[in-house]
């Protein structure tokens, strides 16, 4: 069984900042190639002026961070999880896999995602494994999507959601992803549900796993953003992105939201908790709880009075 290598390549100037992130997601140690002083480095360390023309034409202005994924770790979840870290730290990168090829990815690690208990009353269970349960079955393939329920932020919303939802409410969820939130949510007995994502492959994704659960009739899901695709009022609003794309949206959430509705906040890291309560408290909304789990934040609102 072979290792994932996660190469993430980041400017030079912005290699500490990235490294910071790596480390804080790695279960097992990070390699860093950094060309920029190479004959430095090889002066110091080998005591020679001799170094292969190959070390020599590397490039000076980037690194290369390498994060070690062990056999039975989820390589799509933890590549999203990057990539969201990264968003949050305004780093330019680009990432790429080896050992794992990324056309697998949704097959590959089909053997180590199971089912899971959630809440008080929600089960997630791949769509390819037979689980008896008594609680409400969220049958889920992610594809390519991010939000299976084994990370934090996803895990997160969702219990929420457990809490929150009595029945017959209408939602929004933005950065929907899998289409986990909402169909959680119209599992759990919500009326109706709006999901809007940027990228086609997660709404393709969204729409397909309405229809395993039963839900394609109640699940909405449209490629775009929130501003020309959300109308109306919304008793939950759930948002499992980043920071800045809170902020940026958190605005616009007051005049979505219902009387008495609830918006979930989530796909926080941790040192921008209090930059994103401000933010929502500025934009009108009322912070009545903040969960954490392993460095990030949920942040559950609901509108100021």
């Amino acid at each position: 069984m072979e290792w994932t290598d996660i190469r993430i390549t980041v400017p030079k100037q912005q290699a500490e900042a990235a490294e910071a992130v790596a480390t804080l997601l790695a279960d097992a140690g990070i390699y860093i190639e950094d060309y920029s002083d190479i004959e430095a480095q090889v002066e110091q360390i080998a005591h020679v002026d001799l170094i292969e023309q190959d070390l020599l034409d590397k490039p000076r202005d980037q690194v290369i961070i390498h994060m070690y994924l062990e056999p039975g770790a989820t390589p799509a979840e933890m590549l999203a999880a990057l990539h969201a870290r990264m968003d949050e730290a305004n780093i330019t990168c680009t990432i790429e896999t080896a050992g794992v090829e990324q056309e697998d990815w949704q097959n590959g690690w089909r053997k180590y995602y199971h089912a899971m208990e959630i809440g008080k009353r929600l089960a997630v269970v791949p769509s390819w494994e037979d689980t008896e349960t008594d609680r409400v079955k969220l049958i889920l393939d992610p594809g390519l999507a991010f939000g299976t329920g084994s990370h934090e932020t996803t895990s997160l919303c969702l219990e929420v959601l457990d809490q929150v939802v009595a029945g017959g409410e209408r939602v929004l969820d933005i950065g929907t992803g899998s289409g986990i939130l909402a169909i959680a949510a119209l599992k759990l007995g919500a009326d109706s549900a709006d999901g809007v994502d940027i990228d086609p492959v997660a709404v393709r994704t969204a729409g397909e796993n309405a229809a395993r659960n039963g839900v394609e009739n109640k699940l909405n899901v449209l490629v775009g953003d929130l501003s020309d695709k959300a109308s109306g009022k919304y008793e939950i609003i759930t948002a499992n992105i980043v920071a800045n794309a809170i902020l940026s949206l958190a605005p616009a959430v007051p005049g979505l939201l219902a009387q008495g509705g609830t918006f979930i906040a989530s796909g926080i890291i941790d040192t921008r908790k209090d930059e994103v309560i401000a933010g929502l408290q500025a934009a009108g909304l009322e912070v009545a709880a903040v969960h954490e789990k392993n460095g990030w934040e949920c942040i559950v609102c609901h509108a100021a009075q």
